[in-house]
């Protein structure tokens, strides 16, 4: 299930119908930040009764496009770092929805990596620039790997048309692994990026969906019920409560998939340890 599938099916758990009790107004960014105020400016002016969107940038973009109706993130990285709310108890305003916090999703991915593959000392980490949660938290990851004592490379890709390049970049640095930084174009192209982690046999880890899509290890919060817990905000929120007194909710299960078919690919063998401790292992 997707994400926008699992947003209806907690809708429909409710008792929401579209084309009955509720009408859903889709708009789609396609990976590109630079279409995100436009598209919550036409949604605004659509006075829609809430805004359900995710990740920082769309955040800043809807709060900015509307300081009356109600918005819901179901997924945001730190939202008292990048000025959504107040505070998480009481976030104030019209926002609202559940939080991760992305330097520590990433650190532990890099704790992973180094677990499963300790030869490794040079470690690349793909980013996106224009996201405001790169620059407020890899600043953070690059001194917890550094306690880990490894080389990281920070390589820089916006859209999916700079991703050979940014793998052309790692080979020519000699990276040994792969760490996928938190960003909605890089999770929208995770089986392209998986692609391109084999082709340069790089041991790599990112969000849930890239294991899924062929990369070694998958690990974080689980994007699908994240999205089906944002309908109960949503449900609050149309009955009556404002966004602002709404406590914004951490992400509480965190999840570790290995794909064993990439790991038999690139010679590799997962320690028994990691996994007794994963979720799934696709086979």
């Amino acid at each position: 299930m997707n994400r926008v599938e699992a947003l209806r099916a907690g809708l429909r758990e409710l008792g929401y119908v579209e084309g009955k009790n509720i009408v859903i107004e889709y708009r789609w960014a396609d990976g590109r930040y630079d279409r995100l105020p436009e598209l919550a400016t036409e949604l605004a002016r659509l006075n829609v009764d809430v805004l359900v969107t995710a990740s920082a940038a769309a955040g800043m973009a809807a709060k900015k496009a509307t300081q009356t109706i109600p918005i819901v993130m179901a997924s945001m990285g730190d939202p008292v770092a990048t000025g959504l709310v107040a505070s998480l108890a009481r976030p104030g305003g019209n926002l609202t929805g559940s939080s991760i916090f992305t330097s520590e999703e990433v650190a532990k991915r890099l704790e992973l990596l180094r677990d499963i593959f300790p030869r490794a000392k040079r470690v690349a980490i793909l980013l996106n620039p224009d996201s405001p949660l790169t620059k407020l938290s890899i600043e953070a990851v690059t001194s917890f790997a550094k306690s880990l004592k490894l080389d990281v490379q920070q390589v820089a890709a916006r859209v999916p048309a700079e991703f050979e390049g940014a793998f052309q970049s790692m080979a020519d640095k000699r990276a040994e692994a792969l760490v996928v930084f938190e960003d909605p174009v890089f999770s929208a192209e995770a089986a392209r990026l998986a692609e391109l982690a084999m082709k340069g046999r790089l041991p790599s880890i990112g969000q849930l969906v890239f294991a899924e899509a062929g990369g070694l290890i998958g690990n974080g919060a689980n994007q699908v019920e994240l999205f089906r817990r944002a309908a109960v905000f949503v449900d609050k929120i149309i009955k009556g409560t404002k966004p602002g007194d709404l406590p914004v909710e951490q992400a509480t299960r965190f999840e570790l998939i290995i794909n064993a078919r990439t790991a038999r690919a690139l010679g590799l063998t997962i320690p028994q340890s990691i996994l007794v401790r994963a979720d799934r292992v696709i086979e």
